[in-house]
């Protein structure tokens, strides 16, 4: 007996430390755990069908160790606690837990409640299916056009008493043209769906009924009452409305209004995004599937926003390093065949010619656009009209027959700005970093982002469990 206790003791131990082995610690990064099941669903995502460059399991940990390493530091600076990324983070977050708050018995109850509110809304008259032939009238027409109207109208309305048919009267003289498709028949309404003049009119029908002439604030009707019903029963209109409900989103409403009621049961103890809160963090525990997707949500914006402040956009904004980059690795940057750069620019007068080429002389090129503009169309009357660019063979027409001399090129004249002319030079290689600018802060990103990576190694501990790492996918 003892024996057996001693096993039973043995088995109760060892059961929670078989379900925690179950995803076990794949790595540490800066002294914090990363369970298996984090690095699996990452490498999966990024490694599907479809996916381009795909990465071995081995290549994929160390990209995979450079992302954690970068959300590390963003959480060291602090970024999740600006209010721009709270907000960002939980409206992404909410919309992946509110579907789950949302029960089958809470749809139902929203669609009776949807079914119920109709019902009152149609009221005792119940539903009207009806016909009509319809002469538009504009509000603003003048007397001239309203008695053409009316006799018009009159003239419908006393053939159809006189016995021609009405279906056949309003598909040929309807202006309704989609219920003159259909013989006039508008279909089923309740009060309160169309103009008043209209609707008192139509239930004042019985059955086979026709009205006499009625106006509306759009133009004259002569209307037929076809049938009358009560609202279907709820069982034969149920798929209906909850159709009604998946495409209005109105499952975000009904989460909205239980975290509503949790706020009023909480007695002030909490705020709606405390409700949300604690709603994640019980189905995140309970669905590995969501609480992966969320943290690949929450860590993504850090790392988009540490690599802006740390390489994107630093080296955007810095020119003298980009500079200095340009001209270390200069030869890097070739072009297969040169570049004219420079205006081409097209003016009314012969004169204007060389005062647009001398208006430029001894300026920077970024300078260009603001002096000509101020010098030749600084009032409402423009002198010249001007493209300027780094051109290669092809771009310009002009260009290409001036620059490259290429034979044949068909040049479009302006009519208004009849002279054309070329300023700038013909480049064999790039001069300047502003000539290849995106290919060199492409490059100085690339080279920012590296150096920066090998700080975050020197700066926090890295762990990889080899033994962990060959069981991805195969346990």
């Amino acid at each position: 007996m003892k024996r057996k206790n001693l096993i039973a003791a043995l088995l109760f131990c060892a059961a929670p430390m078989m379900a925690q082995n179950a995803d076990p610690v794949i790595m540490k990064i800066a002294g914090k755990p990363v369970l298996r099941s984090e690095f699996e669903y990452s490498y999966n995502k990024n490694n599907s069908e479809g996916v381009i460059d795909k990465k071995n399991i081995d290549e994929y940990v160390d990209l995979f160790i450079n992302y954690k390493l970068k959300v590390q530091a963003a959480l060291d600076e602090q970024l999740d606690t600006l209010s721009s990324y709270q907000q960002e983070f939980r409206q992404y977050r909410d919309q992946q837990i509110k579907p789950a708050i949302v029960t089958d018995a809470d749809v139902e109850e929203e669609a009776h409640r949807i079914y119920d509110a109709e019902v009152k809304r149609i009221g005792p008259d119940g539903l009207l299916q009806v016909a009509h032939v319809f002469v538009r009238l504009s509000p603003d027409a003048d007397k001239q056009t309203e008695a053409e109207k009316k006799q018009r109208i009159d003239s419908i309305y006393n053939a159809i008493k006189k016995g021609a048919d009405f279906n056949d009267m309003a598909s040929k003289k309807s202006d309704d043209g989609a219920a003159a498709a259909k013989g006039g028949v508008i279909g089923w309404i309740s009060h309160g769906q169309t103009f008043e003049e209209f609707d008192k009119a139509a239930y004042a029908l019985k059955n086979g009924e026709m009205s006499e002439p009625v106006l509306s604030p759009v133009g004259w009707h002569i209307i037929k009452a076809i049938d009358r019903k009560m609202l279907e029963p709820y069982d034969s209109l149920r798929q209906n409305i909850m159709t009604f409900i998946e495409r209005r989103n109105i499952r975000d409403r009904i989460a909205d209004r239980k975290v509503e009621k949790e706020v009023e049961a909480s007695n002030g103890q909490m705020t709606p995004q405390q409700v949300m809160d604690k709603h994640a963090a019980e189905l995140q525990a309970k669905d590995p599937e969501l609480d992966n997707l969320v943290r690949e949500y929450h860590d993504g914006l850090l790392m988009f926003e540490i690599s802006s402040r740390m390489v994107w956009d630093k080296a955007a904004k810095d020119e003298e390093g980009l500079n200095a980059f340009f001209k270390k690795n200069r030869k890097k940057y070739k072009w297969d065949e040169p570049r004219f750069k420079g205006m081409v620019y097209h003016v009314k007068d012969q004169k204007d010619v060389k005062n647009v080429a001398k208006c430029v002389k001894g300026l920077k090129f970024a300078d260009w656009n603001e002096k000509l503009r101020s010098t030749f169309n600084g009032d409402s009357i423009i002198r010249i009209r001007v493209e300027k660019g780094l051109f290669k063979k092809g771009d310009n027409a002009i260009v290409d027959s001036l620059v490259f001399k290429v034979k044949n090129v068909e040049v479009k004249k302006n009519a208004d700005y009849p002279i054309d002319a070329i300023y700038g030079k013909k480049l064999k290689a790039p001069k300047e970093m502003s000539d290849v600018r995106n290919l060199v802060l492409e490059d100085y990103q690339t080279t920012l982002e590296k150096e920066w990576v090998e700080a975050l190694r020197r700066k926090y501990t890295v762990e990889v469990y080899p033994d962990i790492i060959a069981t991805v996918n195969k346990h």
